[in-house]
């Protein structure tokens, strides 16, 4: 089997918030693959390029004095958030505030952590922060904001969202796992410089253009983190804050060979490409006919027809839908004008 085997090719994949890795990420990602950061005593030398991962991260996110680490990707980093919230609150009865468009992982987090979710409605495919104060209370330890929503692209009020969480003493979350790559060239207000967040999620393996995996977490303070942290007795290291423990070096290295790379200039060339990219085919949707959602990021949402979107799909597009029934094009770094001009021209066809 693995002989006749070959990995996902890349030309016909419009639905994917990962993407082709940065040929140095990838060169790094097979230097570094048996390396272990979750053994920073023993290996050295990735630890000291997971420091740099995350003063990469701080650069992009406004954040001075970065603390975090490399994580498995956005639903660790969702997680290990809402473990920060949790571990230091003073309440039995632990509650956590996101948007109802917020990623599945907090579903995933209120599960294992036996915390209760509470979902605030949207408005204009935003999180409705009035309902939001309507869903806070004393038992609140963690208000989450979402920097690029995985169905349409879109960007919650971040400063409105960490003044509600501070107003009842508890964290606020942004997650810019997919968005926070594109985010530093536009001029929404939505990272540690704009706004009182606490954490944040981040991940280079997305638009960064690092090999998976390698999410992301970010804490304004290293304090925050010390509530993840774990005695590590037959370990050179004295403790370990990760989720995960033992992990491949090849995220790490590759995260910073990708930011090495392409930070700045590379990423706001690719942003503007991308976005250039996802206006071209919302332009060539909405002259179809279509209803179009967005691009606020370079992500379109529009309303093809189930059985439309099948035909797609037989013809080797992989597309995706929100949970609205719209189809949904993420466009990444590897998808350009000329595979967008071949989807439409098969949407024609059709």
């Amino acid at each position: 089997m693995l002989q006749r085997a070959e990995p996902q090719e890349f030309e016909r994949v419009l639905s994917s918030m990962c993407t082709v890795p940065h040929p140095a990420a990838r060169e790094a990602a097979e230097r570094f693959l048996a390396t272990n950061p979750g053994d920073p005593g023993t290996y050295e030398t990735v630890a000291d390029l997971e420091r740099e991962a995350v003063e990469y991260l701080g650069d992009i996110t406004g954040l001075a004095d970065p603390a975090g680490y490399v994580s498995s990707g956005g639903t660790e980093a969702n997680i290990q958030a809402v473990r920060i919230a949790r571990n230091r609150a003073d309440t039995d009865d632990p509650n956590v505030v996101a948007p109802v468009h917020a990623h599945f992982s907090f579903t995933k987090a209120a599960d294992v952590l036996g915390v209760e979710l509470r979902t605030a409605p949207a408005t204009d495919y935003r999180v409705n922060t009035d309902a939001m104060a309507e869903l806070v209370d004393e038992d609140t330890v963690c208000v989450v904001g979402v920097a690029g929503s995985t169905e349409y692209g879109y960007v919650d009020p971040i400063p409105a969202i960490a003044d509600l969480a501070e107003s009842v003493d508890a964290l606020c979350h942004v997650d810019a796992a997919w968005g926070g790559f594109y985010l530093p060239f536009t001029d929404h207000d939505w990272h540690f410089g704009h706004a009182a967040v606490d954490t944040m999620t981040i991940d280079p393996h997305k638009v960064g253009q690092a090999a998976v995996p390698a999410g992301g977490l970010l804490a304004r303070d290293r304090s925050l983190l010390d509530d993840l942290a774990v005695e590590t007795p037959y370990l050179e290291s004295t403790d370990q804050l990760t989720l995960t423990g033992t992990r491949s070096g090849a995220g790490v290295a590759s995260a910073v060979a990708a930011m090495e790379s392409l930070w700045p200039a590379g990423y706001r060339q690719q942003y503007e490409t991308s976005m250039a990219n996802a206006e071209w085919l919302a332009e060539q949707l909405s002259a179809r006919g279509h209803d179009v959602v967005g691009p606020e990021l370079p992500l379109v949402a529009a309303d093809l027809s189930v059985p439309m979107t099948d035909e797609l799909r037989e013809r080797g597009w992989r597309v995706s839908k929100t949970g609205a029934g719209e189809m949904r094009v993420v466009c990444m770094p590897h998808v350009t004008r000329s595979m967008l001009r071949s989807f439409v021209a098969d949407l024609d066809w059709y």
